[in-house]
């Protein structure tokens, strides 16, 4: 019997200047739909976000990243969210947006523990 699922993940990046285009990967969202799970981890460089932008709000881009891992979580930290299903705050939270705080483009894989492939993907693609 196969244990493993389709899950969905997209990288979460820090564009501190939307005029020109450059990014630090700051996070993942992973989702698995047959197992009604969501979760977001961050990790902010900071000295690579300074060398795009010497100026960059640090506080505020984590206090993006921190509302992203609580709509993941749900419950009073996910807001007006907090009632929306995995698939619904996953959906809402790839979105495309113009802010300093956007997701990338989503990808699919397999998976027997999407809370481990959140820190593979993690460690592979942000760290």
């Amino acid at each position: 019997m196969n244990d493993r699922h389709v899950f969905e993940y997209a990288l979460l990046r820090v564009v501190p200047r939307i005029e020109r285009g450059e990014c630090v990967n700051a996070g993942v969202l992973v989702y698995c739909r047959p197992l009604s799970f969501v979760a977001a981890r961050t990790h902010l460089d900071e000295a690579r976000l300074f060398a795009l932008d010497p100026a960059a709000d640090v506080p505020g881009v984590r206090a993006a990243l921190r509302a992203v891992e609580g709509v993941c979580a749900g419950g009073d930290a996910a807001g007006q969210a907090a009632g929306d299903d995995a698939g619904r705050r996953f959906r809402w939270l790839i979105a495309p947006r113009s802010t300093v705080v956007q997701p990338g483009p989503v990808h699919t894989g397999l998976t027997a523990d999407p809370a481990a492939e959140v820190e593979r993907l993690l460690d592979l693609l942000v760290r």
